[in-house]
């Protein structure tokens, strides 16, 4: 499973030989990969129109491309605005609180994340083929494909340490700017022309998982929620700056504290953890069809609907497991 930060062909040439070359050593003879591109057709039409942005079908005959667009940038910052101002809103009645769901697009973008994700996975797990998937920045979608197909096929990344290591590798050692796409909350009045709620669609997807296959994932919804807290506001420097280089610059490791190492105290870990656990070693494939994906009130209604009875019901699903 690969991403790719750049368009195969660059802006001033038809061809970039280094590119064939390097994608001509993944596979050997007779084996065939897919090229996932996440750009939208507006994207890709603009890099074709600067002489690049394609990849000729002759210059890679073992790869198959399969575009699936997913928005990013601003579409999904007034999808996500959109979303909370409607959760907000506690005189709406029915019809009207189910036309501003609608209206909103966001479950829309939760789906066609699992979608791509899962055409990804099954690249992988049923075609037994190479993926490449091709994004704009390579910082953004890409990670956020990469990351769910990794969860729905590997089991390791589903426990507490490797759920962990993914969002170390694939989102902040992979260059997510986070300082960039999380500058200000939903409800704030300014609007960053770079803001984009994409580790909030990732964490959306994630609870999806976790509601689809309860026993699945070792850690449980209070995680998501700290990680999106932490993803706009934190204490600590996990998630500061843009990129490793700025985080290097900054020293953030020597002037900062980790989060993780917050998370994994046995006194901390110990209210992350999903008591109904039990350890998966197949494969888990979410349905992605409308009926399946869900409103995640915990977050986008936590505060309008209090959640001390859901909290205490948590708890004693605790208590049970550890007195069975």
């Amino acid at each position: 499973l690969l991403r790719s930060s750049q368009p195969l062909t660059g802006p001033n040439r038809r061809r970039c030989r280094e590119d064939e070359k390097l994608l001509g050593t993944i596979l050997d003879e007779g084996e065939r990969g897919f090229i996932i591109d996440t750009r939208s057709a507006q994207a890709a039409k603009q890099a074709r129109m600067g002489g690049g942005g394609t990849e000729p079908k002759s210059s890679y005959p073992q790869w198959r491309r399969l575009h699936r667009a997913l928005d990013r940038g601003r579409p999904l910052q007034e999808s996500f605005v959109r979303l909370v101002e409607a959760c907000s809103d506690p005189s709406l009645s029915m019809e009207r609180w189910l036309s501003r769901l609608e209206s909103s697009r966001w479950l829309g973008h939760v789906k066609a994340a699992l979608s791509t994700a899962c055409l990804a996975a099954q690249c992988l797990d049923r075609e037994d083929c190479s993926v490449l998937v091709h994004g704009a920045e390579g910082t953004d979608t890409t990670l956020l494909v990469t990351a769910l197909a990794q969860l729905i096929l590997d089991p390791s990344c589903r426990t507490l340490q490797g759920f962990q290591g993914l969002l170390q590798r694939e989102w902040i050692e992979a260059g997510h700017p986070f300082q960039l796409r999380c500058a200000r909350s939903a409800s704030s009045h300014g609007r960053g022309k770079q803001e984009a709620p994409l580790f909030l669609l990732f964490l959306d997807c994630v609870w999806q998982l976790s509601r689809q296959f309860p026993l699945a994932l070792e850690f449980g919804e209070r995680l998501l929620l700290t990680l999106f807290d932490n993803a706009y506001a934190s204490a600590y420097g996990t998630f500061l700056g843009n990129s490793e280089k700025e985080r290097s610059l900054c020293k953030v490791k020597e002037n900062t504290h980790s989060l993780w190492a917050w998370l994994n105290q046995p006194e901390e870990k110990q209210k992350f953890l999903n008591p109904l656990y039990s350890h998966n070693p197949l494969v888990i494939w979410p349905s992605v069809e409308p009926q399946s994906i869900q409103l995640w009130q915990g977050l986008f209604l936590r505060w309008i609907r209090p959640s001390q009875h859901l909290d205490e019901a948590w708890e004693e699903i605790q208590r049970l497991v550890e007195g069975n």
